[in-house]
């Protein structure tokens, strides 16, 4: 049986991950702290269908305080997805926390599985990377210039990661996701935050003019890729994870209208400092190397997300 360590096992993307990693037979530890970035209780009811699981057992606590190598023992593949997330909230002295959950915390991880047999590291990296990129579709060998702190942290830990397995042998591997969605978002995301709005009758808000462009990623799509990514003999890359489906914020509210069968009430106030105009994803190196090919499309990804949103509000 593959014993495999998933941190961030609580947070969106980790808890499916978890249930995946499960129900392909894998023996799973999951690690998560907590943060208090949306409220303990989401996560907690991320996980509870997969506590009484015999072969998943949990752990609460930091990266940075617990003993990773006794962690690491006998595990064949880390999935590394915790991370202080949020573009918006990475300036001033909140900097201080995606320094040390984003970067220090990968680097304590790293330097634990140089005593390891791992067959594979894989990190959580973010379109954030790239900043306001030169070339559309953005390419993995693109110019990166983050205009965010968040986006500084996550390549910072990229590095990291490249550099372990040159000098060390970890077979790291890092994908860049772009704006992913699904059931169990978290609450400060864009689709969740609209999705709620249009069921309550609420407002909702969008940052400039909603002309800005995102490829979203539907959850699954994402979890495909970290299984691949494992399953791969590639090393030390990096690869684009994007969802093929680029539209303006206008154009998706227009979409959830139709999904949910409600009327927005938009308000349109500044863009936000650290926000880039657009992302798209070129594809092709991990569709060519991995096998990668998204299979969800935006409607039934929004279809998905409304019917777990319904049993949230």
């Amino acid at each position: 049986m593959m014993k495999s360590i998933v941190t961030g096992c609580a947070g969106f993307i980790g808890s499916h991950l978890v249930e995946r990693l499960l129900g392909e037979g894998h023996d799973v530890v999951g690690v998560d702290c907590f943060t208090d970035y949306y409220p303990r209780w989401m996560k907690e009811d991320n996980i509870r269908d997969v506590l009484g699981d015999d072969n998943f057992r949990f752990m609460e606590g930091d990266i940075l305080e617990l003993d990773v190598g006794d962690l690491l023992k006998n595990i064949d593949y880390v999935f590394h997805q915790a991370a202080q997330a949020g573009v918006r909230y990475s300036w001033g002295s909140s900097f201080e926390a995606y320094t040390r959950n984003n970067i220090l915390a990968t680097q304590k991880l790293l330097e634990a599985c140089k005593n390891s047999r791992i067959k594979k590291f894989i990190y959580a990296s973010s379109s954030s990377v790239y900043g306001d990129c030169p070339d559309f579709p953005m390419k993995e060998d693109s110019l990166l210039k983050p205009v965010s702190p968040y986006g500084v942290s996550k390549l910072a830990a990229e590095h990291l990661c490249y550099l372990y397995h040159i000098n060390y042998g970890i077979p790291t591997v890092s994908l860049r996701y772009f704006t992913v969605y699904g059931p169990r978002q978290r609450p400060d995301m864009a689709f969740h935050r609209f999705l709620k709005a249009l069921m309550q009758g609420g407002e909702i808000e969008i940052f400039g003019d909603g002309e800005q462009t995102r490829d979203y990623t539907f959850i699954s799509d994402v979890v495909d890729a970290n299984l691949l990514a494992a399953d791969s003999d590639r090393e030390g890359m990096v690869y684009n994870i994007g969802g093929g489906s680029r539209k303006t914020l206008n154009e998706v509210v227009e979409l959830m209208e139709e999904v949910t069968g409600k009327k927005a009430n938009i308000r349109y106030v500044p863009k936000q400092k650290g926000d880039v105009l657009h992302t798209y994803a070129d594809t092709s190196r991990a569709r060519e190397t991995l096998g990668y090919a998204p299979k969800i499309s935006l409607y039934n990804g929004l279809r998905d997300e409304v019917e777990w949103m319904k049993k949230q509000v």
